[in-house]
């Protein structure tokens, strides 16, 4: 699907930073309309003012419009593709157990679709132009209708081309049937996204060519000063060569950074300051979306602790922690309880450092938060390539530590290097050695797993000597911290399991990709270069293990079923709709497959599924079943 991008005559300019300065607080929304004369005679959906969320839509027919207008944020002027005029777009709140019609009209000249991130539905619902539908044509409308089976924080987004990058997004929240076991006075949606003045397009042609063109933050000769006084000039030296040998970069968090990016927290730039009010004492309820395209972002609100209760619209047992890391497509919801009479600040920074949303919560209008210092960015170290000095230990390798610089020891696959004969992700079992696991419901285990021979052909850089599960680990750049942050581990599910069925077959799908020529794809083919799709047997359980073997973060995402998190948590293992999966890991999940149709399966970096880490998987027969 590639990107196209063609801004109608006349598009209407909004300015966020002008309509921040002209409201002051929740009794001026009224006057929005005589503030923007320019915009008279046509419907204008303002972005909120202190205290408040998008607009919302409920009810049993609901109507969006897909346009374009150019968008001004800090100062930058570019073009936003806007749901009924805004960025994002409403907030629909449904409700467990309806039926509803959306009906989406596309006003662009390209096609388009909106996709129901985490909703189980036909699949002819999904809205994934190719996939499960032909997409929304120009000039035409297409009515999305399904039965709503579940409650919780979710969202919706387009899967056209680079239009979620440039705003095409918006929340979803759907009311429970019965009383939720969440108490809460305040209830906010924090929607955080990035967004860019560079069409997506010339962003993807500039990764193609160069791909840490986004990349400021490389080692300089002052850093390998630094490192020499701290390791030794030899061993600095030998880690410096090492990356240059690969062509690869210990900083390379990010395809796309803060020097292209600009960071929102529900549409406003740090500079617009979205404030949610709350009285001291009152429980307040973030619902915490990452619609982001190509940002991980790690939370927090310095000075508060976060009462983790949803991860991906379903209820977990509540864990507090001061800290989380949200991957893009990802949600959270978390209860505070702000005590004193102050402005506290919601802080969502990139995992690469280079930028940052944020907001406030405050007890009055006008507020304002302290912003936490800074923090450096982070370095890749051998654990993000398998060659941590754990796994040289139980190996009985040798080596020098040099964790915090990043030695790499890989294999790296050049022209010659062909994948082997079957290796196609198909019912393909692990021939890397045999794990030992805790339980059957812990899926992989915690050991480093021998990983060779694999070869993934053209189309991966690198392969990491070991993997195993990191689901324990808060990440590179979290594993520093003294505070408390949240890790997969501690997700569980609040009731147990009605039934735990062992799976009855795994599939293991590597993730591949090579930074130089900027190719992301499922062992090591594009999907361009395996259209077939993963046949999956109706009512099968089933267990994916993705193995990671790049060196950077993937969020990956499942439709139209389940993902159980396979953490050791027995019974009560946590449903998720999107996985983070870490460099050189192992991670399983387990899939009741209940859902016929056809389903896309991709990492939700906008860009690496673009380029190419996108399947397909197809169920056949039968009819779908609700959630357990």
């Amino acid at each position: 699907m590639p990107f196209n991008k063609n801004v109608p005559d006349g598009a209407d300019s909004i300015s966020r930073r002008l309509l921040l300065k002209r409201i002051g607080a929740l009794g001026v929304l009224a006057t929005i309309q005589s503030l923007l004369p320019a915009c008279a005679g046509r419907a204008i959906h303002p972005i909120p003012s202190v205290g408040t969320q998008p607009s919302a839509l409920s009810g049993e027919l609901i109507d969006l419009v897909i346009n374009e207008r150019s968008f001004t944020v800090d100062g930058q002027i570019g073009t936003a593709v806007t749901i009924n005029g805004t960025v994002p777009g409403p907030l629909l709140r449904l409700r467990e157990g309806q039926q509803v019609a959306i009906r989406v009209t596309n006003h662009l000249r390209e096609p388009t679709s909106i996709h129901w991130h985490g909703i189980l539905l036909p699949f002819e619902m999904d809205g994934v132009p190719g996939v499960s539908f032909a997409g929304i044509e120009p000039g035409t409308t297409f009515s999305y209708r399904f039965p709503v089976k579940q409650s919780g924080t979710y969202w919706y987004h387009s899967h056209s081309g680079g239009q979620e990058l440039q705003g095409m997004y918006g929340p979803l929240i759907i009311e429970p049937q019965e009383p939720e076991p969440i108490r809460n006075d305040r209830d906010y949606v924090v929607l955080l996204s990035d967004w860019s003045v560079e069409e997506p397009d010339r962003i993807l042609a500039n990764l193609k060519k160069v791909s840490g063109y986004y990349n400021f933050q490389k080692r300089t000769a002052v850093d390998f000063v630094a490192d020499a006084r701290r390791m030794g000039f030899w061993p600095a030296l030998e880690d410096y060569l090492m990356w240059d040998w690969m062509r690869m970069d210990p900083t390379d968090f990010a395809d796309v950074t803060g020097s292209a990016l600009v960071y929102l927290m529900n549409g406003l730039s740090p500079t617009g300051n979205w404030t949610g009010l709350f009285h001291p004492g009152e429980a307040v309820r973030l619902r915490l979306i990452n619609a982001a395209a190509a940002t991980f972002f790690d939370v927090r609100v310095p000075g508060l602790t976060m009462t983790v209760v949803q991860a991906d619209g379903q209820h977990v047992q509540p864990v507090t922690v001061e800290e989380l890391r949200m991957g893009p497509a990802e949600t959270y919801d978390v209860i505070l309880r702000p005590e004193e009479d102050r402005a506290y600040t919601v802080f969502a920074e990139a995992m690469d450092r280079s930028g940052y949303a944020r907001g406030t919560l405050a007890p009055r209008p006008g507020m304002s938060g302290d912003l936490p210092p800074r923090r450096p960015r982070p370095l890749r170290t051998m654990d993000d390539m398998g060659m941590g000095m754990e796994a040289m230990g139980r190996m009985g390798m040798g080596g020098h530590e040099h964790k915090q610089s990043g030695v790499i020891q890989g294999r790296q696959q050049g022209p010659g290097h062909l994948p082997l004969p079957g290796h196609a992700g198909h019912d393909h079992r692990p021939d890397h050695g045999t794990a030992t696991t805790e339980s059957t419901a812990s899926g992989v285990g915690m050991e480093w797993v021998r990983h060779g021979p694999d070869d993934h052909g053209l189309g991966n850089q690198m392969i990491a000597e070991y993997a195993r599960s990191r689901w324990m680990e808060p990440g590179t750049g979290l594993d520093q911290t003294e505070r408390r942050v949240l890790v997969y581990a501690d997700l569980k599910r609040l009731t147990p399991m009605d039934e735990w069925r062992e799976p009855e077959r795994t599939i293991e799908l590597h993730l591949t990709g090579h930074m130089v020529r900027y190719l992301w794809s499922f062992d090591g083919k594009k999907y361009s270069e395996a259209p077939d799709p993963i046949p999956l047997r109706k009512d099968e359980r089933l267990r994916l293990v993705f193995v990671n073997d790049t060196m950077m973060e993937h969020p990956i995402h499942l439709h139209g079923m389940w993902m159980e998190l396979e953490n050791g948590a027995g019974k009560f293992l946590p449903r998720k709709h999107t996985v983070i999966v870490k460099p050189a890991e192992r991670l399983s999940v387990a899939v009741t497959v209940d859902a016929p149709g056809r389903w896309a399966l991709h990492c939700h970096l906008l860009l690496h599924m673009e380029a190419g880490m996108f399947r397909v998987v197809e169920v056949a027969g039968g009819e779908r079943h609700g959630p357990s």
